[in-house]
């Protein structure tokens, strides 16, 4: 089996398991501009000890390249575990994270999450040069 096929996708609208990634749609070349990478922006996704998203990897892949650049890697690693137990702690992390960056090529940012009982959800948009 291949890891691809293990990744699901879908629209973040309808499944609270899709990463949303949040870009202009245009940028001018070599200029910085942020990228929202989140999970359960529509639809929450649980954030408990039991049912959580672990992590969000951003990608870019400039138009017809073969390969992709890794952009960043966003780990939440608070969700609500306790020595008195599960979902009795005092601190949460959200699944959402911004990044700034700076591309000189148009192309796609690609998002991968995880989710601990559910695995691996990707999704994508285009953003072009202006």
């Amino acid at each position: 089996m291949r890891v691809s096929e293990m990744v699901q996708s879908g629209d973040w609208k309808g499944e609270k398991h899709v990463p949303v990634v949040e870009a202009p749609q245009s940028v001018k070349a070599g200029e910085p501009f942020d990228v929202t990478v989140s999970v359960g922006k529509e639809i929450p996704h649980p954030n408990t000890t039991e049912h959580h998203i672990r992590w969000i990897r951003l990608y870019f892949k400039p138009q017809g390249s073969k390969f992709a650049y890794d952009m960043g890697y966003f780990e939440f690693n608070a969700h609500g575990e306790a020595a008195g137990g599960p979902n009795t702690g005092p601190a949460y992390t959200e699944p959402c994270a911004v990044a700034r960056l700076k591309i000189t090529e148009p192309g796609e940012l690609m998002a991968v999450s995880y989710c601990n009982i559910h695995g691996l959800w990707e999704s994508s948009v285009s953003v072009a040069i202006a």
